[in-house]
């Protein structure tokens, strides 16, 4: 029997249980309406993502188009079939079919539409035809979305200029990757709403939101002068067995690339390809190390020797500083000592007593070391670094190679020396064209560039594209200088080969050693420009390891001059007597 005490205790007890209780209750009522009332959007949305279905709808890439319009990249509609297992209602109609049409073997097509996922990808990049036929048959669970392919309709041409794209549809190597931002786009969605099943409610229907496609790139490139520059190269790589063969073309005042070939090239159309004969049992790093190589744009990518195309840089110097002037006499015993080094004139005999233009005319090594040594490590160096050479051009190219030279402290006099004619140091293609440009177009060091502007889908311009332009790299006279000296080069000197009649040519031979010496391995090259008193386009070409005849002269001049008979007239560069006759 319970004491008044007792009573007490219990009924306290019993009331602080009810308090619990009751306040638990008032707790989970209150919560239910807050998540009811507060947070009924909120979880009535995720109540219908949990049953949507998102489907991706690709965005067209925008179209690369030259400076005439010429389309060089644009995309294709093609299909991506694919199967969902919950709403498949005739899996072995849907297999017979998909087999057909497709040309899939049995078993991999079982295989995913017995699969239990949400979606399951059969096959992408299918022909728009077979996708319409498909779409035909109405089969329950079978997709078929919309998606687009990049194509190429010039195959290998620029092909290591504009690059390709991935099975995603974006850029990877080129144009196609440095200029993503503009021309890829933003891809739509489809929505269709499931039962709990994750079969399609048919009343419900679906939402679209529509993508947005990507904007056309407009290049400098022009497709005429790329192709008929591939062309050259291609002969020069054949009649001289060379490793490889690279022609860049620019405009001198602005920077425009016109053209720019590194053969060999490859399909843009299948950038994976392996060459004929390549061994089947390539590690999957062996086969990515191939490709890289393949793909590989020697013009900005490489660097090498530049020889004595190099010399217009020493020149330039020499006469800036004024450490030199045309008049400057020498004389060379077709050799030189430097400290205690013997340097030899490409001619053994030497070209005994010559002013500075005749030594120029002459490529002669032992005056461009005498201008060397005359400026002195310092002053060269600073001369170096003023022309830009120990910066990138900035082409709106993915990887562009820094220049490869000696620290000002390590220099001495024989360093000196040998970076005076061109080598112990390695700049790229596109580093010398720039450079060089910067010295006969009045003293403007431009940046090389493809990208003009883009478009939109109407043909109207988003944007066009600014590059940094830098002035006083030498003074109007120095350059008025060089542009005659170089002109005379070509009509009387060593760059003869490279001469057309009736045009004003200006340029520069070289011919050098590749790494190691005494391998026995050369490289020709030479770069003009024209007209010579008005720089309008400026070519260099290269050739890596001809057999035979390896002198610049013999071989890179006829290149560029043949290279110059077809495009001077079709740039609307007349000759000087036509000039003249206007005038």
């Amino acid at each position: 029997m319970l004491t008044d005490n007792n009573k007490f205790f219990h009924r306290k007890k019993i009331f602080s249980i009810f308090l619990i209780f009751g306040g638990i209750f008032v707790f989970l009522f209150g919560r239910l309406v807050y998540l009811c009332v507060w947070q009924s959007e909120h979880y009535s949305q995720m109540a219908d993502e949990l049953h949507e279905r998102e489907r991706s709808i690709k965005a067209a890439r925008g179209r690369i188009l030259d400076r005439n319009g010429e389309v060089l990249a644009d995309s294709r509609t093609v299909c991506t079939i694919s199967v969902i297992h919950n709403q498949i209602e005739d899996p072995q109609r849907v297999i017979r079919v998909l087999c057909e049409e497709l040309g899939l073997s049995e078993d991999y097509v079982r295989a995913r539409v017995e699969k239990r996922s949400s979606m399951e990808r059969i096959k992408s990049n299918v022909d728009k035809e077979i996708g319409d036929r498909i779409r035909e048959y109405d089969m329950a669970g079978v997709k078929v979305d919309e998606d687009y392919k990049r194509r190429y309709p010039y195959d290998e041409l620029a092909s290591k200029v504009l690059g390709f794209t991935g099975s995603d549809n974006q850029g990877i190597i080129g144009l196609e990757v440095v200029y993503e931002e503009y021309l890829k786009g933003k891809a739509g969605t489809i929505l269709t709403v499931t039962d709990a099943a994750g079969i399609e409610v048919e009343s419900a229907g679906e939402r679209r939101i529509e993508p947005v496609n990507g904007n056309d790139l407009v290049l400098s490139l022009d497709v005429n002068v790329q192709a008929y520059a591939t062309q050259l190269a291609c002969q020069a790589m054949e009649t001289k067995q060379a490793d490889g063969v690279s022609i860049l073309v620019m405009n001198p005042k602005t920077g425009e690339m016109l053209a720019m070939v590194d053969v060999p090239e490859f399909n843009l159309n299948d950038p994976y390809a392996l060459p004929a004969g390549t061994a089947q049992n390539l590690t999957e790093k062996e086969t990515q190390d191939m490709l890289n190589s393949i793909w590989r744009n020697g013009c900005i990518n490489d660097t090498y020797e530049p020889g004595s195309t190099f010399k217009i840089i020493t020149a330039a110097a020499g006469l800036e500083e004024g450490v030199v002037t045309p008049a400057s006499s020498f004389s060379c015993p077709g050799y030189i000592m430097v400290d205690d080094r013997r340097i030899r004139c490409h001619k053994v005999g030497g070209h005994g007593a010559e002013d500075f233009v005749h030594a120029t005319m002459n490529s002669c090594n032992p005056v461009f070391i005498t201008v060397g040594l005359r400026l002195g490590v310092d002053n060269y160096y600073r001369y170096f670094e003023k022309f830009g050479l120990k910066q990138k051009t900035g082409i709106d190219l993915p990887g562009e190679a820094g220049t490869i030279m000696h620290r000002k402290e390590d220099m001495g006099n024989v360093e000196l020396a040998t970076v005076a004619f061109g080598q112990s140091f390695q700049i790229t293609p596109v580093q010398l064209l720039t450079t060089a440009a910067s010295i006969v177009n009045g003293g403007r060091r431009v940046t090389p560039h493809f990208g003009v502007k883009t478009l939109d889908a109407d043909g109207n311009t988003l944007e066009t594209f600014e590059y940094p332009v830098t002035t006083g790299i030498v003074s109007e006279e120095t350059s008025a200088t060089m542009r005659e000296i170089l002109e005379l080069v070509v009509s009387e000197g060593s760059g003869k080969n490279g001469g057309i009649e009736g045009f004003r040519i200006g340029g520069k031979t070289a011919t050098s050693q590749t790494l190691p010496r005494g391998s026995g391995k050369y490289i020709a090259s030479f770069i003009g420009f024209a007209p010579a008193d008005d720089p309008q386009v400026m070519a260099l070409a290269i050739v890596h390891n001809p057999q035979g005849v390896y002198y610049g002269g013999q071989v890179a001049a006829p290149i560029v001059r043949q290279l110059f008979e077809n495009i001077l007239p079709y740039l609307g560069i007349m000759e000087y007597n036509q000039v003249d006759e206007q005038n």
